[in-house]
């Protein structure tokens, strides 16, 4: 009898031992502590890396709870992270919820990163995304591919430099280069050699040269003066001028004006074109007047006079007349 209640007694204080140990051990591992309320926050982001459950949370560094569920979803597409976050540590809605690793191999956990705190708090079930891991494979194939770019790339300047040597870096080319430098070189000093002659000249020839700036200054005033006097010319008689050429214009429309009379036979300088007999009388009115004025010419206002008095009949020589001509 004695000896059963010995072993109960020894059995119940090893239960409660292990219970204890069990408790120890919950306390200070990454789960949580049964004598603290938490929360719960689902994160959804598309990669999770390396963390796995029980991970720790840490807020501004400081350990606030763990990863309680990792859970895939349906699409495949997107992971949903449940963390239990103790009660002790209220959480804006603003922050911002990452995936870090302790260190460059160490485990993975979430990082909780404040901002400005701007209210309201997540509650019980709040869901936010997460901003997924660096992935240091994912780096380590790009970084191949731009090498193996960087590599295509060097290959392709290597080719450049080549085909540049052979077509421009060649002898001819350079014997060419090398005969341009010549010909600027001479070019140079042929261009100094002139600047010499010129700078001789205007020294030699000073004098001249101011005298002829002189003249050409003087002949600048001159020309000024003639433009002050044509404008003053201008301004006393512009009404004059106006006058003129309002005159021309006037003649010029009666010229033109006296021209179409004439095309249509008005007036007598029309009536004379358009009358075939008045124009053959005044074509003979012409011829006449133009045999007058020949012997006019020839013969002398007496003459004619003389050569055409009448002829007495009581005359020795009525039988004759006198010519009118010599």
């Amino acid at each position: 009898m004695e000896k059963s209640r010995l072993e109960t007694k020894v059995g119940l204080f090893v239960l409660i031992g292990l219970v204890l140990l069990a408790v120890l051990m919950i306390q200070f591992s990454k789960g949580t502590s049964l004598f603290r309320g938490t929360y719960h926050l689902k994160l959804h982001t598309e990669n999770v890396g390396g963390l796995k459950l029980k991970s720790s949370v840490l807020l501004a560094g400081v350990a606030v709870g763990s990863v309680e569920d990792i859970r895939l979803e349906p699409s495949g597409t997107n992971v949903t992270v449940t963390l239990q976050v103790y009660k002790d540590f209220p959480i804006y809605h603003d922050a911002r919820f990452v995936i870090e690793s302790a260190g460059f191999l160490g485990d993975q956990f979430v990082s909780i990163i404040p901002t400005t705190n701007s209210p309201p708090l997540l509650s019980d079930g709040a869901e936010v995304n997460c901003q997924e891991p660096f992935n240091m494979q994912e780096a380590a194939r790009s970084a191949t591919g731009f090498i193996k770019h960087v590599d295509e790339t060097a290959k392709k300047l290597d080719a450049c430099v080549t085909d540049l040597r052979a077509q421009v870096l060649n002898a001819q080319t350079l014997a060419s280069f090398g005969a341009s430098m010549t010909n600027v070189r001479v070019a140079t000093e042929q261009a100094l050699a002139s600047i010499s002659d010129i700078k001789e000249l205007i020294k030699t020839n000073g004098q001249q040269v101011g005298l002829a700036v002189s003249n050409v200054v003087l002949f600048s005033a001159k020309l000024d003066t003639l433009a002050d006097s044509a404008q003053a010319l201008l301004n006393t008689n512009g009404a004059n001028l106006t006058v003129a050429t309002r005159n021309i214009d006037e003649l010029t429309v009666t010229a033109k004006q006296l021209a179409a009379d004439v095309q249509a036979g008005q007036g007598l300088a029309g009536a004379i074109l358009q009358n075939p007999e008045l124009a053959t009388h005044v074509q003979s009115l012409a011829a006449n007047l133009a045999l007058t004025s020949s012997n006019l010419n020839r013969l002398g206002l007496w003459g004619i006079l003389w050569s055409h008095k009448p002829v007495s009949t009581n005359s020795p020589n009525a039988s004759h007349p006198k010519s009118a001509r010599p």
